[in-house]
C-alpha cells in the first residue's frame, strides 16, 4: 500500500521511491465517477500509466479514471500521477471524495468549471490582497496587537523583500492602499505559473485568504503548520483566552492543514516534472 502524501514531504518520498512498482500499460475501458455523493470502493488496485505526450493516467484496476466532466484524467507528470493514486489507494471501504484534495484539484484544472484562463486566474487570486488576513490589524486588545506585529511583520518584510514591492497594514477598516506598482509585479510573478499551477495557487489563497501567506507557504519561506497558525492568529489568541470546544477546533485545524498542503504540493508538482524527484531525494 502507498502511503498518504497529502502534507508534504515523508509520505510522497517514499511514494516516489516505489513508483517502479505502478504497472504502466495502456488500458481501453474507463471509469467515470461523481464527487457529490461518497460510494463504496469498487476497485481493488491503483496504478498509473503513460500515454501519448508524456502525459500519465490513472487506472483503477483495468479502467481509466474520467473527470466529472467526461474527459480523460491525464495529469502531466509521474510525479502528480503518483501522488493522485496515491489518495484513491488510501480509501477504504468507503469513497471519501472530500479528502482527495489533489485529485479534485486535477479535475479543476482539466474540466475548468468557470471556463477562465490564466489572466482571469491571477485576477482572482490577487483580488485577496486588497483583503489579506495579515494587512488588517486590530488596535485592541494591546496582546493581539503585540501577537500581529511580532508574528505577521516578519512575513510582511519577507514578502515585500523578496518580490521587492511595497504592501503594508493598517488598522482601517478600508485596509492598506496597496500601490499598482505591488500588484504588477506580482501580476508578472504569477505569469509564470501555469494552467495548474494557478489551479493550486488560489486554492491555497482561498484556504488562508492571503495572498502573502499563500506565496510564503508556496517558495517554502514558511512551513503549513506555521501558515495556517498565522491566518488563524487572532481566533487563536481568543481560544487562549476563553477556551474552546477542543474537538472542534482540533477537526477545523487539521482540515485547514491538509487543504493548505495539498494545494502547496500541487502547486509544486504541476509545475515541475523530472526534476521534481531529485529535488526531493535531495532534501
Amino acid at each position: 500500500m502507498l502511503r498518504n502524501i497529502l502534507l508534504f514531504n515523508t509520505g510522497f518520498r517514499n511514494a516516489l521511491f516505489h513508483s517502479k512498482r505502478l504497472p504502466t500499460r495502456q488500458l481501453r475501458s474507463s471509469v467515470k465517477y461523481s464527487t457529490a455523493l461518497d460510494r463504496k470502493r469498487f476497485y481493488k488496485t491503483v496504478s498509473i500509466s503513460q500515454c501519448d505526450g508524456g502525459l500519465y493516467e490513472i487506472n483503477l484496476d483495468k479502467k481509466k479514471l474520467k473527470t466529472p466532466g467526461g474527459k480523460l484524467f491525464m495529469v502531466p507528470n509521474e510525479a502528480l500521477a503518483i501522488a493522485v493514486a496515491t489518495e484513491w489507494d488510501a480509501q477504504q471501504d468507503l469513497l471519501k471524495f472530500y479528502t482527495m484534495h489533489l485529485t479534485t484539484l486535477c479535475n479543476t484544472a482539466l474540466d475548468n468549471p468557470t471556463l477562465r484562463d490564466e489572466d482571469q486566474m491571477i485576477s482572482a487570486a490577487l483580488k485577496y490582497l486588497e483583503t489579506d488576513t495579515i494587512c488588517y490589524r486590530v488596535e485592541e486588545p494591546y496582546g493581539l496587537v503585540d501577537l500581529q506585529m511580532n508574528e505577521w511583520d516578519p512575513v510582511l518584510q519577507w514578502i515585500e523583500s523578496r518580490y521587492n514591492v511595497t504592501i503594508g497594514s493598517s488598522s482601517n477598516i478600508l485596509g492598506p492602499e496597496i500601490p499598482e506598482a505591488t500588484k504588477d509585479t506580482l501580476k508578472q510573478h504569477l505569469k509564470s505559473y501555469n494552467h495548474w499551477s494557478l489551479t493550486g495557487l488560489e486554492f491555497v489563497v482561498n484556504q488562508l485568504k492571503s495572498v502573502v501567506l499563500a506565496l510564503a507557504t508556496i517558495d517554502r519561506h514558511v512551513s503549513v503548520e506555521k501558515a495556517v497558525l498565522l491566518s488563524r492568529l487572532e481566533e487563536e489568541y481568543q481560544i487562549r483566552q476563553w477556551g474552546n470546544v477542543e474537538w472542534a477546533h482540533d477537526y477545523d485545524m487539521y482540515e485547514l492543514r491538509a487543504r493548505t498542503a495539498a494545494g502547496a504540493l500541487f502547486v509544486q508538482l504541476s509545475s515541475e516534472t523530472s526534476s521534481i524527484k531529485r529535488k526531493l531525494l535531495q532534501d
